[in-house]
């Protein structure tokens, strides 16, 4: 019977230790439950929070107006500069060369790292400048007005207009043929204090100089004359489509790039023999007035490869004689007897063959070359001669026939004016009319002939016949130093590229 009492008691126990069990269970994970439930809760909450905090930022941008549409606003402050002294450049900033250059185109004391000195003539006088005051330079144009040229020197000064419209000699000087360079400084309402207006003539060294200046009693005009300073200047390009172009986008002068077509013209035909990836380099001197460059002067030296060859030219002046020319290393002169064509550049649109004549449309000679270049662009004799004849003919047109020595006859057709008469002399070089469309000519161009005891050549030809003149014996040291000097700056310049061409 006791037996029986303790497995009851034990089956008991059992019993509530198990449904204590299961209650544990229970309990635990309700516990465990809430808790993720509130965890849950608190995450969601936090979550929501922020959608709801970056949404209305949102709105609350979106209601601004949008940054690309407002209104700019500048913000000016005055600031005083401290004038900036050439001595306190480093010398290898200066890109100018001294200006005391002597008889072999060179300084002195060989390449300096110095801007030329100042001209020994007194600077424009001229206010201290003022921070409120506006400076501008601009170039003349062609048939324009007094009132359009203050206009774009930002001028708007009706008594500096009526003062330079009723003075007719200082309208004159401004609005001269020959391109002028403008100075101008106004006050803040745009009224003229000075006006400088430089320009060149057949001077080759001084340029003009006219000063209009404000006064208490009006304005005063003072003109006159004053030496140029002399700037060496470097360039080169490489060529991609034609001279021109690489001459034109390297910033190049046209003067400058006539020269150097000129130099080499005995040597290449720039318009048959350029090739993608020919080169040139070259030195010329630029001549300043006041500081601003006002027009070049020469080509000191060059080189151009061509097809892989390079050609080097140096200028090269005998002792005492002014006139000067362009020689090879080797002190053969690069003038020949003939030019390689009548015009600096142009393309060649029909050469020395049969073709399909534009007008009669029959097959027929083409006996000379045709150059394509804009109507007015200048005609130059090949070689030196006097004129046999000018005139009009039918099918040439305005038409000018140059005699050589020798014999040989040069023509030059479809001129739209012809600036020499017959008998005078020409030398090679010179400008003897324009290209035009006179006669049977279907657009501008020239057409060129060469004949030899009464037959046409191929024009092409003519640098094939040239023979090159040699430099006198005596001047040759004095030279051979020269060139030696010219290689050892064309060496320096030979990885110049100003700009490459695409």
């Amino acid at each position: 019977m006791l037996l029986k009492l303790l497995f009851s008691g034990l089956v008991l126990a059992l019993d509530i230790g198990h449904g204590l069990v299961a209650r544990a269970r229970i309990g635990a994970h309700y516990l465990l439950t809430q808790q993720l439930n509130a965890l849950k809760t608190s995450i969601y909450l936090a979550l929501g929070l922020v959608i709801i905090a970056s949404g209305a930022s949102y709105a609350v941008v979106t209601l601004g107006p949008d940054a690309s549409m407002l209104r700019p606003s500048l913000v000016t402050q005055e600031m005083m500069l401290k004038p900036l002294s050439m001595s306190a450049l480093p010398a290898s900033s200066a890109i100018a060369l001294s200006s005391e250059l002597g008889a072999d185109g060179f300084t002195k004391n060989g390449f300096e790292d110095l801007v030329s000195p100042p001209s020994s003539e007194p600077p424009v006088a001229s206010d201290a400048p003022r921070a409120n005051d506006f400076y501008a330079t601009e170039w003349s144009r062609g048939n324009e007005s007094t009132q359009s040229v203050l206009a774009r020197l930002g001028v708007f000064d009706a008594t500096a207009l009526n003062f330079i419209v009723s003075t007719p000699s200082t309208r004159q000087l401004l609005l001269g043929k020959n391109p002028r360079l403008l100075s101008a400084s106004t006050d803040q309402a745009h009224h003229l204090k000075e006006l400088i207006v430089r320009w060149a003539d057949e001077d080759p060294n001084y340029f003009n100089r006219l000063t209009l200046k404000k006064s208490a009693s009006g304005f005063e005009v003072q003109t006159s004359k004053a030496q140029y300073q002399t700037q060496l200047q470097v360039a080169g390009a490489r060529i991609r489509s034609s001279l021109f172009q690489a001459t034109d986008q390297a910033r190049i002068p046209d003067a400058v790039a006539n020269q150097l077509a000129e130099i080499f013209s005995g040597d290449i035909d720039f318009h048959r023999a350029l090739r993608q990836g020919d080169r040139f380099s070259l030195m010329y001197e630029a001549l300043l007035a006041d500081g601003e460059v006002l027009k070049t002067g020469k080509i000191l030296n060059a080189e151009f490869i061509n097809r892989g060859k390079s050609y080097q030219a140096v200028w090269f002046a005998e002792p005492n004689n002014a006139k000067g020319d362009y020689y090879a290393m080797d002190g053969m002169n690069l003038r020949k007897t003939f030019l390689a064509a009548p015009l600096a550049f142009s393309r060649v649109t029909s050469g020395f063959s049969m073709r399909m004549h534009p007008i009669l449309q029959t097959w027929k000679a083409h006996l000379g070359v045709d150059y394509a270049a804009p109507t007015g662009t200048p005609v130059r004799t090949v070689g030196n001669g006097f004129v046999e004849s000018t005139g009009y003919q039918n099918g040439f047109g305005n038409v000018v026939f140059i005699k050589h020595p020798q014999g040989p006859v040069t023509v030059y057709a479809h001129l739209s004016r012809i600036d020499v008469k017959k008998g005078q002399t020409v030398t090679q070089g010179a400008i003897i009319g324009a290209v035009g469309q006179t006669g049977w000519a279907t657009g501008p161009h020239l057409h060129f002939e060469f004949r030899l005891n009464g037959q046409h050549q191929d024009p092409m030809t003519l640098a094939k016949q040239n023979t090159p003149i040699p430099l006198a014996s005596e001047f040759k040291p004095l030279f051979q130093k020269q060139a030696q000097l010219a290689k050892t700056v064309l060496s320096g310049l030979s990885t110049l590229e100003t700009v490459d061409i695409d």
